[in-house]
């Protein structure tokens, strides 16, 4: 099988660096010296790890215990529609402040960092506790997809009350229960509620759009303002 072949693999890499770090033989004497060889370079520890973590994440996959990472672009209007522009813009920005790396991840350190600003510090093995619960590709940190998994079960009451997801929630400043599902608490309601997301999008969008003329608009008029008022000063 695939995975018993990785695991081979990973098995005699572990033996190759056991063997490496235990240093050279001395060559018997009176024996010819060995031709010298370039040396080799040693993998550092970041490689090793990252490759582990690679065999080890494509065995759970292979043995059902992860899903592929997704390859398809994702679109939280179209996934989430139980959510409002407005709300997923907010998210947005909550979570591009605190990717510190600009990776487009929220990694352990990352949330650590939240948690505390938020006013409520989590334990390391908390902080663990929360990514797992909705880690869907299991890489260890969250994605904005991710991220909006934790306001959509809290919206949908899947969360427990002392939870650190349920805290995050609740210390975000977005009020999901009202801009998301209204507080939806099974699959029924929810889907009732998302069947009005179509129209309501195309209302939020429009809106959007008749502000940006408003704007543009008023911008105009007082670029002309501006012209006639420079032009009697001149005459």
């Amino acid at each position: 099988m695939a995975s018993e072949e990785l695991a081979r693999k990973l098995e005699r890499r572990l033996r190759r660096e056991e063997a490496e770090d235990s240093g050279p033989q001395l060559a018997p004497l009176g024996a010819p010296a060995p031709e010298s060889e370039p040396p080799a370079r040693a993998p550092t520890a970041s490689a090793d790890a990252e490759l582990s973590a690679q065999l080890s994440r494509r065995l759970d996959i292979n043995e059902g215990a992860a899903r592929p990472r997704r390859c398809r672009v994702f679109n939280p209007y179209t996934e989430f529609p139980e959510f409002s522009r407005r709300l997923i813009k907010d998210l947005e920005s909550m979570f591009k402040l605190y990717d510190a790396g600009r990776d487009g991840f929220i990694d352990l350190m990352e949330l650590k960092l939240m948690m505390e600003k938020l006013g409520a510090p989590q334990t390391h093995l908390g902080l663990k506790s929360m990514i797992k619960e909705v880690d869907e590709d299991f890489d260890g940190k969250l994605s904005f997809r991710e991220f909006l998994l934790i306001f959509h079960k809290a919206a949908a009451g899947e969360l427990q009350e002392d939870s650190g997801l349920m805290a995050l929630a609740k210390l975000s400043e977005i009020n999901v229960a009202l801009e998301g599902v209204k507080g939806a608490k099974n699959f029924f309601e929810a889907k009732v509620q998302a069947l009005s997301s179509a129209s309501k999008f195309e209302a939020e969008l429009k809106a959007e759009q008749d502000e940006r003329k408003r704007e543009e608009e008023e911008r105009r008029l007082r670029q002309a303002a501006f012209q006639e008022l420079k032009a009697n000063f001149s005459t």
